[in-house]
Parts: structure tokens; sequence; C-alpha cells
């Protein structure tokens, strides 16, 4: 006898050693549970992986957008170089000075040339509308033969790599004259 009331002390401890099902929860009810949890870790992984392809891509697109912005200065003081050279009068007299020209404008070509293969583009300004997303407003040139609004003056271009934009153009823009007899009757008020 004791051999059986072994057994059954042995098969008492083996019931409370295996967890108890929750008897409250149909086994249906937690397969759908788990498979919902499941499919909500899937779709959150899947976002993941979607943002990191995009972080990727844009690392690609963008990465030398700061080079690129910092390069601009070197373009410009070309620019101003060239400029400062041709009016100055000392070096106008100067037989060498057209070679030096040349060596600068290949400079410059050179720079753009590099700038358009990677997407770098100086943005068209003259004769179209004022955008203040590509342009910044340095002043305003009263002109009546133009509608307000519109870019008369190029102070320093503008770039956009891609769709970003890596420097506004700065502009003058045109507006209306001021009637002096508008003036007087404000200044009579």
């Amino acid at each position: 006898m004791e051999k059986n009331d072994n057994k059954l002390e042995d098969q008492e401890e083996k019931e409370q050693d295996v967890p108890e099902i929750d008897k409250e929860k149909p086994l249906e009810e937690k397969l759908k549970e788990t498979e919902e949890k499941l499919l909500r870790s899937l779709a959150e992984i899947e976002n993941q992986r979607r943002r990191f392809e995009k972080e990727i891509k844009e690392a690609f697109e963008f990465g030398g957008y700061n080079f690129a912005k910092e390069a601009l200065a070197v373009l410009d003081n070309l620019q101003r170089a060239q400029a400062s050279i041709q009016n100055d009068e000392e070096l106008k007299n100067s037989p060498d000075l057209e070679k030096f020209l040349k060596n600068i404008e290949i400079l410059e070509k050179d720079l753009t040339s590099i700038f358009e293969k990677n997407k770098i583009k100086k943005i068209n300004t003259l004769n179209k509308k004022f955008d203040p997303n590509f342009h910044q407003a340095m002043l305003e040139i009263e002109d009546e033969k133009v509608d307000p609004g519109t870019i008369l003056q190029e102070i320093q271009p503008g770039y956009t790599m891609g769709e970003r934009l890596l420097r506004p153009s700065f502009v003058g823009v045109a507006k209306k004259k001021a009637e002096k007899s508008e003036k007087k009757e404000k200044k009579d008020d």
C-alpha cells in the first residue's frame, strides 16, 4: 500500500509543477491575442525597416549637404576675385591678365560641373516672381514696367541640392512707385 500512496503523492506533485491553464480565457481567445501581438510586432518591424531605408537613402542623397553648402563659398570667392581683378586699374594693363582670368573661368566651370553632377543647381531668379521658399529679398526697386514682386536684380545666386534648398537667392524685388501726392495727403492728415 505504501507504494500506491507514494505513487499518488508523486502524481500530485507533478500536477502541481505543471502550470495551470488559465481557465478564465478559452484557448481560442488566447490564440487570437497571441496572433494579434505577432501581427503588431511584424508591422512594427516593417515600419522600422522602411524608416531605416529612408534614412539610408537620405544619407546618400544629402550626406554631402553641409560640404556642398560650404563649397558654395569657394565658388562665390572665385567669382568675387574675378570681378575684382577685372575692375582693378593697375591689372587691366597687365599682359597676363587674360591668361589669369581664363584660368579662373576654368576653375569656376570645373566647380560648376562638379555641382551639376551632384544635383546642385543654381536657382534662376531674374524676371521670375518672388518666392520666399527660394528667395530672400534684400531690397525693393521702384519700377512701373513690371508687376510688383518680380525679381529685377540678383545680388547673390541661390542653389538647390535635389529638391532641398542649399542657399536662397538674395534678390532685389520690384515695387510700385509711391506717388508724391499720396505722400503729401498723408502728411496733411
